[in-house]
């Protein structure tokens, strides 16, 4: 029986000194949790556009949202238990101890002073089904069926620890108990009541559990406390201590009080969230639930840049910032209290300046050899970085620092020039295109035009017949004029072809005569004696022709020989 007392008393030790460690850890995470807020997810501007979105300007543009500006009271101002009790005596074999086992229902009502201290009336009603019989008839005890009841009617102060969800508590109630008379079941006579009509002064000390499960509401998972009794001993009339133990369960209603006033909360976001360095970045803050009462706080950190600022909006330098994604934390308190403070944080990206783009072209894309082409670089920064121009060429000369140079081919062979155009930004960022100029080959030279040879005025040997190759005043005209062209083309030639005509041919045959010939011979000697004419120049043919003359063609240098398909004169 001793052991079954200690187990009561240790269990019910623990239930009650436990729980406030616990339960305080788990308040202090939960306030830390209710301290942070989660950050605004807003798109963010184009790179270089400073504006604020427009649903985030809209909310900073708004007053902060107030707390109510009431009396907070987090605890309700009344509390009423019901529940069911059960009562136990300790040991259970204690003499005169009329509270062994009752089992029955209590109801207390607590009125919260402030968020510890209260006051508790408690009432108990208990019914006695058994009852033990000792002494003179009963020995050994026996336990008897019975009917009685019993209720406590107490009041004290309780101490309540509460946290978010848990409050245990401890009190210590004075008050009496009322006993009525006990009846022996199934018994009839004076000795069918052993126990009469009762009062005794009676007191509780011990705690309990409420486990909150709506704003109104809780469950008392369990109230165990010591109650002590003053019942007189019926056989001395004196009053003696009696020990029990009351166990109790049941539901919890609050009344009064009023909702926590709402957690601080902070947003912030950074415009633009993509920069290049040195671009400025504006972070903005937007805080909820201010106390318009107190004055707000900001502070500000950042990983990436220097940041500035005091209020709820700061500014990011970017200047020596390296590329890479950086993170922007802001901070607001309006007191230490859980709940008046929050955290924000936002993210910003700082991208490498993009290289410039470059293209080239070339104006004629062929030249002669010697000849220039001009070239013309056309650059683009993505962000109006200063450009520097530069060009190389595999062959002919070329330079120049402007978007537009000349390309020189002399000394070039023909074929393609491959020219470079390059271009750089004050950041180093460099690109380059090419573009060709062809070198065309100069068109051969037209072979020389050979000169041609030229008839001249023909010699006739028609008004002598009696000297048919004597050259007469009137042949002579004729060659006059031949020696004269010879004399203005110092370096031609002249032919002269014989021809007699079909009746002299037959008299050379009988006769063996050769007019042609001897006609061309003395043209040629007229010419060498009496116009001077190198006789080297002068050639004589025979021809063909039915006719008694001699033709001549003037054969400038180089010229073809028109009369060579003759038979020459000897």
């Amino acid at each position: 029986m001793k052991f079954r007392t200690r187990m009561i008393a240790t269990t019910a030790a623990v239930a009650l000194l436990v729980p406030p460690f616990l339960f305080a850890a788990e308040d202090s995470t939960n306030s830390s949790a209710r301290a942070t807020a989660v950050d605004s997810a807003v798109t963010p501007d184009a790179v270089g556009n400073a504006e604020v979105p427009a649903a985030l300007a809209s909310a900073q543009s708004a007053a902060p949202a107030p707390s109510s500006g009431r009396t907070y009271r987090s605890y309700p101002r009344a509390e009423l238990f019901l529940g069911y009790s059960y009562i136990r005596g300790v040991p259970t074999l204690s003499p005169g101890n009329r509270m062994d086992f009752l089992n029955g229902g209590s109801t207390s009502i607590a009125f919260n002073l402030n968020r510890t201290l209260g006051l508790v009336g408690d009432f108990g009603g208990y019914n006695a089904r058994e009852l033990q019989l000792t002494g003179a008839g009963a020995n050994p005890a026996r336990v008897a069926d019975a009917s009685g009841t019993a209720f406590t009617y107490l009041a004290g102060p309780r101490l309540s620890f509460r946290y978010s969800r848990v409050t245990p508590f401890v009190q210590a109630l004075f008050g009496g108990v009322h006993a009525s008379q006990v009846t022996l079941s199934n018994c009839t006579g004076a000795l069918c009541t052993p126990l009469p009509t009762e009062n005794a002064f009676a007191m509780t000390a011990g705690g309990g559990i409420d486990l909150k499960i709506h704003r109104h509401i809780a469950i008392r998972i369990v109230q165990a406390e010591y109650l002590m009794t003053r019942f007189a001993d019926l056989s001395t009339g004196n009053r003696d201590t009696q020990n029990d133990i009351r166990l109790s369960s049941g539901l919890v209603f609050g009344f009064g009080g009023n909702a926590p006033p709402p957690t601080v909360e902070y947003t912030c976001s950074a415009s633009p969230s993509t920069v290049f360095p040195g671009d400025p970045i504006t972070v903005t803050g937007v805080a909820l639930n201010l106390n318009p009462k107190k004055t707000a706080s900001y502070t500000w950190t950042t990983d990436g840049g220097t940041i500035s600022g005091t209020s709820n909006i700061a500014n990011v330098d970017t200047k020596n910032t390296a590329p890479g994604t950086y993170t922007v934390k802001g901070h607001v308190s309006e007191g230490v209290k859980p709940g008046q403070m929050a955290d924000c944080s936002a993210q910003f990206t700082v991208k490498p300046f993009d290289p410039p783009t470059i293209s080239c072209s070339a104006n004629p894309t062929s030249v002669n050899p010697g000849d220039s082409s001009t070239i013309t670089a056309i650059a683009i920064s993505p962000q109006n970085r200063p450009l520097t121009y530069s060009y190389n060429a595999t062959a002919g000369s070329i330079s120049g620092t402007s978007s537009s140079t000349a390309l020189s081919s002399a000394g070039a062979g023909t074929g393609p020039i491959t020219v470079t155009c390059g271009v750089m930004d004050d950041k180093g960022n460099n690109a380059s295109a090419t573009t060709s100029v062809n070198v065309i080959a100069p068109p051969p030279s037209p072979p020389p035009v050979a000169p041609l040879a030229s008839s001249l005025c023909p010699v006739s040997f028609e008004r002598d017949a009696t000297r048919p190759t004597r050259v007469d005043n009137e042949a002579k005209a004729c060659l006059d004029d031949i020696a004269l062209n010879m004399q203005r083309s110092s370096d031609a030639k002249l032919a002269l072809v014989g021809n007699q005509d079909a009746k002299e041919s037959a008299t050379k045959r009988r006769e063996k005569a050769n007019f042609a010939a001897e006609r061309a011979v003395n043209t040629k000697q007229y010419l060498v004696n009496e116009k001077g004419i190198d006789p080297s120049r002068i050639l004589l043919y025979t021809g063909t022709d039915d006719a008694k003359t001699v033709t001549s063609t003037l054969i400038p240098a180089g010229a073809v020989n028109p009369a060579a398909g003759n038979t020459p004169v000897d």
